[in-house]
């Protein structure tokens, strides 16, 4: 938690603003090991306790700026105006002195828990798909269609679920 606020304070300095200290929850679960939300106007740091407490000295290198990076460019640019991990938010890494080549972690997860989503068959005229339950859903209430990106067709139930 003192290491983003002091990522936070050391944007302030770098811009010449006053980047105000948003809330710090380790309550993230899944492989993710750091989220940075804005949900309903409140901005939120999400890290993962368990990848935090087994990998401490990396996430502290890399995943703290990197979710402090994405809550100064939010705060720059706005929200949905630049892509997450685009130019601007590499910008900000290399103003923070860590690189920005890697977006994601290569941990070693073993005996970190992790959610398990269902999966769901679907066939299109070339192959077997694994529809995540999100998709299945969409789906289902005839919210999306999704095509099979090898031969355009759109992908249907098939019989048995994984």
């Amino acid at each position: 938690m003192d290491v983003t606020t002091q990522y936070i304070q050391r944007a302030n300095k770098i811009y010449r603003r006053s980047f105000e200290v948003i809330p710090v929850c380790f309550d993230l679960k899944g492989r993710a090991a750091g989220m940075y939300r804005v949900k309903k106007r409140e901005r939120v740091i999400r890290y993962n306790p368990y990848i935090f407490a087994k990998y401490f000295d990396d996430n502290v290198a890399e995943t703290v700026p990197h979710e402090v990076a994405h809550y100064i460019t939010e705060k720059l640019y706005g929200v949905g105006r630049v892509r997450p991990h685009g130019f601007e938010w590499g910008e900000i890494m290399g103003a923070f002195g860590v690189s920005s080549k890697r977006v994601s972690h290569r941990y070693d997860m073993k005996g970190i828990p992790v959610r398990v989503h269902q999966r769901f068959a679907y066939r299109c005229g070339c192959t077997a798909h694994n529809v995540t339950s999100r998709r299945h859903k969409q789906m289902q209430n005839g919210i999306a269609t999704f095509l099979c990106r090898r031969c355009g067709e759109a992908i249907t139930p098939a019989l048995a679920t994984f």
